[in-house]
């Protein structure tokens, strides 16, 4: 599919030993710009939609962008997830004047 019979129509290119797949998709509904979709050979069910199509874009200034998108993704799926700590429920707190329960006196 492409956006006009003069603009980029479906291709396809090799970075980084991927190969990536990309077409302009219309969506479904009415008066909606039409967007590049790509998805890569290593992840077949899963496609992207990065950014809006534009009648200026060409094959290297697409591919530069799917390229820059993917690699942040990468980076963003590479970071550890954020470990809250385990709740707990809090402990009651002493009455005031009062002092909290010692532990056994030691021996001498």
């Amino acid at each position: 599919m492409a956006i006009k019979d003069n603009v980029i129509k479906d291709f396809e290119f090799v970075e980084g030993g991927r190969k990536f797949f990309c077409s302009v998709e219309v969506p479904g509904g009415a008066g909606m710009p039409p967007w590049w979709w790509f998805r890569v050979d290593a992840e077949t069910t899963t496609r992207f939609a990065p950014f809006e199509a534009s009648p200026r874009d060409t094959k290297r200034s697409v591919q530069a962008r799917i390229v820059a998108y993917y690699i942040e993704r990468l980076a963003i799926d590479a970071r550890p997830a954020h470990q809250r700590p385990v709740w707990k429920k809090p402990e009651p707190s002493t009455p005031a004047g009062e002092t909290a329960p010692s532990a056994a006196p030691s021996a001498p």
